[in-house]
């Protein structure tokens, strides 16, 4: 418990501007203090294979500090394990890690997050949108280091589309085959929310509640009905996109970054990446909008040398940094004054990720009751699938939606 008490003292602290910190020792033999750090991130930024992008960086952060004498461990967790990681043991976990800001209530609940306050917050702030901000900020307070942003986009042939045809994805299915992932509860809701559907208000009043009911829901269920049963449409799962650009019986499908490296080996010169088509509902078109977040380094509050976590984590998410994580591992950088460079503006994939971003999504909310919305989606994606949901009980079955999404389970 007073490891705890110094913890929140600390991280008090970091809303001043971080002006002390506990220290881990000194090194008698020419000053430099000791500090030992312990930093987790996916495994593919540690590989030999990504140039060892983790490890690096983070011997170029302590060249840059001969003020301290860092003994860095490294360890192995993704954004999305990292939450659980941290939040069940803050003590014993990472200092410095990396973590998806949809698991920013999980942390933040366990009081696993620092917060960025004075010098940091503003450099931070200064060097990203506020759109990224937003989606790391909770009551005020900014609990991360953005480093990527997070969301889906289309991929296409361009040899099968013109730019003109990717702008609405009914024209796209007149000239073409398209995928997309209509059983994955993270991309159907496009759909509904480009239709006026909303979740918790703004994202973030969780009182609102979810509303994918009435009419507006209704017609984008009916549409969805149509668009499973349209003799150019695939359902993408487990791999079968990505397998059928290779061989040609798909023309466009639609994921993020992770899948780059396969689309562009599959379709070579012909890889085209825009954000995301409008669709046509009831001779009105109607923009398709994704679920997007970020990607962050976070710092535990119960580290034992606060300061140089918090500078790790800053440089980590600098532009030194991100452009690095591109270039050695294909990480999209999100720094606002290197998307404006010109290897970077010209970019397709990085302009088709950031545009999405900022103009085809919305932030996928945080707030608790989320966990309430992924199934009832995924079960409709489901039951259009199997022929259970039609157009006879659309309208039934879309209510069911609703009110599933709004329930806890508990009656």
């Amino acid at each position: 418990m007073m490891k705890r008490g110094l913890a929140l003292l600390l991280t008090a602290g970091l809303l001043a501007g971080l002006t002390g910190c506990a220290a881990s020792g000194e090194d008698a033999s020419d000053g430099a203090e000791k500090v030992r750090l312990m930093v987790w991130s996916p495994s593919n930024d540690q590989s030999k294979d990504s140039g060892e992008w983790l490890q690096t960086m983070c011997e170029r952060f302590a060249d840059e500090h001969p003020e301290w004498d860092i003994t860095f461990v490294y360890g192995v967790a993704d954004e999305a394990s990292a939450a659980g990681q941290v939040s069940q043991d803050p003590e014993a976990s990472a200092d410095v890690f990396m973590f998806a800001n949809d698991t920013l209530t999980t942390m933040t609940d366990a009081n696993a997050l620092a917060k960025f306050g004075g010098k940091y917050r503003d450099e931070i702030e200064s060097n990203n949108s506020e759109e990224v901000i937003a989606s790391l900020t909770m009551d005020a307070n900014l609990y991360g280091v953005p480093f990527t942003t997070n969301t889906w986009f289309m991929y296409y042939d361009k040899s099968v589309f013109s730019e003109e045809d990717i702008k609405n994805l009914d024209t796209m299915l007149e000239k073409g085959v398209v995928s997309f992932p209509f059983t994955n509860s993270w991309y159907l809701p496009a759909f509904y929310i480009g239709n006026g559907c909303t979740l918790f208000g703004d994202g973030t009043d969780e009182d609102a509640g979810v509303d994918f009911g009435g009419e507006k829901a209704q017609e984008v269920t009916d549409y969805l009905i149509d668009l499973e049963s349209h003799p150019n449409f695939r359902i993408d799962a487990d791999g079968s996109g990505i397998a059928g650009l290779r061989d040609g019986s798909i023309n466009a499908m639609f994921s993020g970054s992770w899948d780059a490296n396969a689309v562009k080996e599959a379709l070579g010169d012909n890889m085209g990446v825009a954000s995301l088509p409008t669709y046509t509902l009831n001779g009105k078109e109607v923009q398709m909008m994704a679920y997007a977040g970020s990607k962050a380094i976070g710092v535990n509050p119960n580290c034992d040398n606060m300061v140089a976590a918090i500078e790790l984590a800053v440089f980590l998410g600098s532009e030194e940094a991100q452009q690095a994580h591109y270039e050695m591992c294909s990480v999209i950088p999100c720094h606002t004054e290197l998307l404006e460079q010109p290897d970077f503006a010209g970019d397709e994939l990085v302009a088709a990720q950031n545009n999405t971003f900022e103009n085809t999504s919305i932030l996928q909310p945080f707030v608790s009751k989320m966990n309430n919305c992924w199934t009832p989606v995924e079960n409709m994606g489901k039951g259009i699938r199997n022929g259970n949901i039609t157009h006879d009980n659309a309208a039934e079955q879309t209510e069911e939606m609703n009110d599933a999404m709004n329930s806890d389970g508990i009656s």
